[in-house]
């Protein structure tokens, strides 16, 4: 007997699996890439794509472990990275192996190449100790999360099972969405100009940098919380896109929070705070493990920001009043329903 056209066809479920494994394992390794940059360790391992001469697998693990914290941090990063590389292949090869829809196959490979590409501009950032080669690796590393993110999505049941252009979810709520993607992305660019200016940049630049990512943030946080009362609406009450909706809210409430924290604990308290007896004892503390976690993590949560609006543009389009005509966003949406 046919499958009906709602039910998921019997298919592998490894592709999904190892996507999901995928993107569980690149958001710690932006962790941890993150920690790099506030440690500044990028350099603590002078030689790619050995380290200190060794193997990079083969580095005596003792000297590692015990090591100076840079060492430990850096080394650890690129045995992640390797980590998430193998990950990668593998969600390729499972593809190949079992998806039939020809497009899903293809972004397994672009996920492949993203990866090699990564890896490439981590390594250069080393063999040249480039400052802006740091950046884009940076801004880099959140839009392969995203794709990871995006084929879970694709390779989920529920993907399959869903009937395009059923109109389950109001479209609006996907432009909502599709618009805080792009905005979230930016912002995560804009950051890393404040992030990796130059100690010998013209305050200026830094002061403009600062404002424009103020500026981005309040646009992510109007366009997150509009979503978030377009998907609660009754037309748009589908629990597969409403529950990330409202984690997506609840991640940019605490990217506020954070950003805040991340000013304080790298520049100290606002000069008008300055009259105030605990503001101004307050000491920047470098490289200390509030100043660490606090960046760090304002860095990582903008980079789950961004996938999980990703995650939330594709389910609502999947689920959306009226498919694309004529665009390839459509032929995706059809290809995928055979």
């Amino acid at each position: 007997m046919k499958d009906s056209p709602n039910q998921p066809p019997n298919e592998s479920p490894w592709p999904h699996r190892l996507a999901v494994a995928l993107a569980a394992a690149i958001f710690p390794l932006i962790w941890v890439g993150g920690l790099v940059t506030t440690y500044d360790a990028g350099m603590a391992v002078p030689d790619w794509p050995t380290t200190y001469g060794y193997n990079m697998f083969l580095y005596p693990w003792q000297t590692w472990l015990f090591g100076p914290w840079d060492l430990f941090i850096e080394h650890g990063h690129r045995l992640f990275a390797a980590l998430v590389g193998l990950l990668t292949i593998a969600l390729s090869v499972a593809l190949y192996r079992s998806e039939k829809r020809p497009w899903v196959r293809h972004l397994g490979l672009a996920a492949v190449a993203l990866v090699i590409f990564q890896g490439v501009l981590g390594g250069m950032r080393v063999r040249l100790d480039a400052r802006v080669l740091a950046q884009i690796h940076g801004c880099v590393g959140p839009a392969f999360f995203a794709l990871a993110a995006a084929l879970a999505v694709f390779t989920s049941r529920r993907w399959r099972a869903a009937e395009p252009g059923s109109g389950v979810v109001d479209r609006r709520v996907f432009r909502l969405a599709l618009v805080t993607t792009l905005l979230a992305y930016a912002q995560l660019v804009l950051g890393s100009q404040v992030r990796h200016v130059s100690l010998e940049a013209d305050a200026t630049v830094f002061r403009a940098a600062v404002f424009l990512h103020l500026f981005g943030a309040a646009l992510v946080a109007f366009h997150a919380l509009l979503l978030a009362a377009r998907a609660g609406s009754r037309r748009s009450g589908d629990a597969w896109v409403v529950a990330p909706v409202q984690f997506l809210a609840a991640l940019v409430l605490a990217q506020v929070a954070l950003g805040c924290g991340a000013w304080v604990v790298n520049y100290g308290w606002p000069a008008w705070l300055a009259d105030y007896p605990w503001a101004a004892a307050y000491v920047v503390a470098r490289q200390s493990a509030v100043q660490a976690v606090v960046t760090t993590g304002h860095v990582a949560i903008g980079s789950l920001i961004l996938a999980t609006s990703l995650t939330v543009a594709l389910r609502s389009w999947r689920l959306s009043a009226r498919p694309f005509r004529g665009a390839s966003l459509s032929t995706l949406t059809w290809e995928a329903a055979r």
